[in-house]
């Protein structure tokens, strides 16, 4: 008993008074609450024993390094040091633990250095899924303070050896390396790849993926300069090889209608709908879907990675996806060539213009906008009372006041014109002041999920007021409404809670895979009932062909990546930016793969013809994310020339307001075919029920079955 009293004691004197002990004490705190956010913050799916190994193994590598620069000091300087990279590492730790828990990924290079972009709102996101357990990660780091403070630990004046502190740091480098030959046994091929993040984070480590990330940003930026025309070619025969031929019966039947493309922020498909308390939520969504006038499709996939909503009109717009790295629009919105549907359209006669309730420069919008060639961005300063703090919400202006307020520009524009909508409202943390509240909770228990039916109910009645303005002013008969939504509002992290939303009592990966759903729908008149719902499965890169071939413009010469979605033989493979993927016959959701139809999972070893589809899929997959980030990085299209398309030039635009009031007066003498013009110059009043504007504040009691003609009706 004395011996194990007295081991204890020298254990105990080693790490409480001698530089080492110190620097072991600090190495094994960052790889518990390393270990331990793995286990109960990220979704990294280890399996089997390697797996769970390098996810034990992992975090102690740049732990000894990083801490081991301590030992190259000596006193107070080298206690301080390790202190610090403990900080540093628990901050990266930290941020990636809030910023995983809503998006579903690690903080990348591009998005922390998209923060003028992107990040003048995700501090309210983030702040709101804060936990007070969070901050255990700072824990250790208070208690060793403390103990220094109190004399519980004791600084070692001495100078460690530098041979041992080099040691000790090749120790971690040669673990590292370990950790990757351990790796590649069980994931050949990891690096060279595309891989989900998650992979790079459960095999190597979350300091490594950071270190990974920085390479691939900086080699990317690398790839322009190297570029050359006959990059080009790989890229344009994979293109031709995989076009399809347009529907006859749908080409060209909505030519010459104005466009709106409606962007439904955060908006799942399981919206469609959807009832609390026997109450639809989204009631004029659910009329448009079901409309003999809308083409809709229920197996139409969200394909954004970590981009978000601006990988959304990316591939909307211009048929390339969001990149491996991060959003496309800030890393090459302002510098690259595109070819793009507002610039493409601008050319066969329309007025192009983008409506945005916040500032312009979200997402590098004021730049990119340019190179996509919108005539006109109208943005937060074009709107009044746009700087309100009670008409605002989270990401921008409240969807009914932005609505209206963009109403007196849409009037104004020569027609045809293609204009796009983007809301906000229904974004998280889907806060709603209460006077705008007209539904209850759901009851999940998940304080992240049960407030998105409330801001979606509301995002669905400004969508109603809107249509009702579009009848009113005369514009809505010779109109293309599409509505889409951009991405997830719940992420797949709240399991417990979709289970609740889907009336399960679990959910499974085939579920999860299909929580990825989001709406798109193409509704006009000039249908003529032969709409309906469509089960092809497809995603946003479709978007854009598939409107192209419906206002009668070819793709074939564009160097676009999706397939129209009315053609008969297109090959229903949708990509997702992780590289997995869902198609009509099997779903990749992680590493594993299950029957579409059914959800049965299957082992395509097993199965020689599924084996022989799916690596078939994979390889479409593969080529179409590898080659559409060519396009991008390389900046390709600036070699690519479109029959009769007319290269755009940036600073031919201006998005101030005084130049854009200017342009509309020019464009209104030139082309005086505005709605404003064919009401003989009267304005439309825009009707909304806005409590902020002097409307009737919205209750849940309220009836939600009123007539159609006040903006808010049930879905027929």
């Amino acid at each position: 008993m004395q011996r194990v009293t007295s081991a204890a004691k020298k254990c105990s004197s080693f790490l409480f008074n001698s530089t080492m002990g110190f620097f072991i004490l600090n190495v094994f705190f960052v790889w518990l609450k390393t270990y331990s956010v793995y286990q109960n913050d990220f979704s990294l799916g280890a399996k089997g024993p390697m797996q769970q190994f390098l996810l034990i193994l992992n975090p102690i590598p740049t732990a000894i390094i990083f801490i081991s620069l301590g030992l190259y000091f000596r006193g107070k300087a080298s206690y301080w040091t390790m202190l610090f990279m403990n900080l540093l590492q628990s901050i990266w730790l930290f941020s990636n633990v809030l910023y995983y828990r809503e998006f579903s990924d690690f903080l990348s290079l591009n998005i922390m250095s998209s923060s003028g972009a992107a990040g003048n709102n995700l501090g309210l996101a983030l702040g709101g899924i804060i936990k007070g357990t969070d901050f255990l990660i700072f824990a250790d780091l208070v208690a060793l303070v403390l103990l220094i403070a109190f004399k519980q630990i004791h600084v070692n004046r001495k100078t460690v050896r530098k041979r041992i502190a080099g040691l000790t740091t090749i120790l971690g480098v040669f673990l590292m390396f370990v950790g990757y030959g351990l790796a590649e046994t069980d994931r050949s091929g990891l690096l060279v790849r595309t891989f989900d993040n998650n992979y790079i984070v459960k095999y190597l480590g979350l300091n490594e993926y950071a270190a990974y990330n920085i390479y691939k940003t900086q080699k990317t930026a690398e790839v322009k300069k190297q570029a050359t025309p006959q990059t080009l070619e790989k890229v344009d025969k994979f293109v031709k090889e995989n076009q399809t031929t347009p529907n006859p019966e749908y080409y060209g039947s909505l030519k010459g209608k104005n466009v709106i493309m409606f962007h439904l922020e955060s908006f799942q498909q399981f919206m469609i709908d959807y009832k609390v308390d026997g109450k639809e939520v989204t009631p004029n969504i659910n009329r448009f879907y079901h409309s003999q006038d809308s083409l809709s499709f229920d197996n139409f996939y969200n394909q954004v990675g970590q981009g978000k909503t601006a990988d959304a009109e990316t591939m909307l717009e211009t048929g390339l996806y969001g990149t491996e790295s991060g959003s496309s629009m800030v890393n090459y919105g302002s510098t690259n060539t595109y070819q793009a549907v507002p610039n493409i359209l601008d050319q066969k006669g329309y007025t192009t213009a983008a409506f945005h309730g916040d500032v312009a420069s979200f997402w590098n919008r004021d730049n990119t906008y340019k190179n996509w060639g919108y005539d006109y961005f109208f943005s937060k300063p074009f709107f009044e009372g746009g700087d309100k703090d009670n008409y605002n919400i989270g990401y921008g202006m409240k969807d009914k006041i932005f609505l209206k307020e963009s109403a007196q520009y849409l009037e104004r524009l020569p027609q045809p014109y293609y204009a796009k909508m983007i809301t906000v409202t229904n974004h998280y943390p889907y806060d709603l002041d209460k006077e705008n509240i007209s539904i209850e909770k759901t009851e999940t228990g998940d304080k992240t999920v049960d407030g998105y039916v409330q801001t979606a109910r509301y995002l669905d009645q400004a969508f109603g007021e809107f249509e009702k303005y579009l009848k009113d002013s005369g514009m809505y008969d010779n109109t293309v409404l599409v509505l889409y939504g951009d991405h997830y509002g719940i992420s797949e992290n709240h399991p417990d809670a979709i289970a609740k939303l889907m009336g399960k009592d679990s959910v499974t990966p085939y579920d999860l895979a299909n929580w990825q759903k989001v709406p798109f729908i193409v509704h006009s008149p000039g249908l003529e009932g032969k709409g309906g719902v469509n089960h092809t499965y497809g995603g946003e890169i479709d978007v854009m062909p598939t409107l192209m071939h419906l206002l009668g413009i070819s793709t074939k010469n564009n160097i676009q990546f999706g397939q129209d979605l009315l053609a008969k033989d297109r090959k229903e493979v949708v990509p997702f930016r992780n590289s997995t993927f869902a198609s009509k016959d099997y779903i990749k959701y992680g590493g594993d793969y299950y029957v579409t139809s059914t959800g049965t999972k299957i082992d395509p070893k097993e199965d020689l013809r599924a084996k022989q589809i799916i690596d078939d899929n994979q390889k479409y997959v593969n080529d179409s994310l590898s080659y559409s980030d060519q396009v991008q990085t390389g900046d390709l299209l600036r070699f690519h020339t479109l029959p009769g398309y007319k290269p755009d030039k940036a600073s031919d635009y201006s998005y101030k307001k005084s130049d854009t009031m200017k342009a509309l007066e020019e464009s209104d003498k030139k082309k005086p075919t505005s709605a404003l013009n064919k009401n003989k110059g009267k304005s439309t009043e825009y009707k909304t029920d806005a409590p902020e504007l002097g409307g009737q504040p919205q209750t849940i009691d309220q009836d939600d079955s009123d007539d159609e003609s006040d903006g808010n009706s049930d879905s027929q």
